[in-house]
């Protein structure tokens, strides 16, 4: 049974022959000092357990501030990540819009060169065809024309131009 500060305050002593009953009172201050020095051993314990605790949670409260630290950290690069990335993909839209554009731009003019070429090829070989043509039908002329006849002579018979195209052939050949 602890004694309480009342305890101590309101104890009354009976009276002896000279005085208070001396071993009740040695007695009762016993049992203060007892229950005092209980008290001071537990006040002791208690604040060595409160000083390990406020350690502790002097510990806990620094791996918090660090973990939020850290994820503020974390998020903000997070953040920093996507935007750059999301800056990246726009660079690269862009970069693939303009060579889409380039290389259509090539395309088309290169069909024009190809398109204007065909045509130039048309009209060298409407041109080639006609002037073939004109040559082929001056050497007809040419071949039509009575001067022939008078160079061999009219007395010449169509088995000797026979004759002499198949030699000239063979010397040809």
């Amino acid at each position: 049974m602890s004694l309480t500060p009342l305890d101590i305050h309101n104890k009354e002593f009976t009276r002896g022959f000279r005085g208070y009953d001396e071993d009740e009172v040695n007695e009762f201050l016993d049992q203060v000092i007892k229950d005092y020095e209980m008290t001071i051993r537990e006040k002791k314990d208690l604040q060595e357990k409160v000083d390990q605790l406020n350690e502790k949670l002097g510990h806990f409260t620094n791996i918090e501030s660090t973990l939020n630290n850290s994820i503020l950290i974390a998020q903000e690069t997070a953040e920093e990540l996507k935007g750059n990335a999301q800056k990246e993909a726009k660079l690269i839209i862009k970069e693939a819009e303009k060579n889409a554009d380039r290389i259509v731009n090539e395309s088309l003019n290169k069909s024009r060169r190809i398109e204007m070429d065909i045509e130039e090829l048309k009209k060298q070989a409407k041109v080639f065809r006609t002037r073939l043509k004109m040559m082929v039908e001056a050497q007809l002329d040419v071949i039509d024309a009575g001067d022939w006849d008078d160079l061999f002579g009219e007395e010449a018979d169509t088995e000797g131009e026979t004759e002499e195209m198949g030699d000239y052939a063979e010397t040809k050949a």
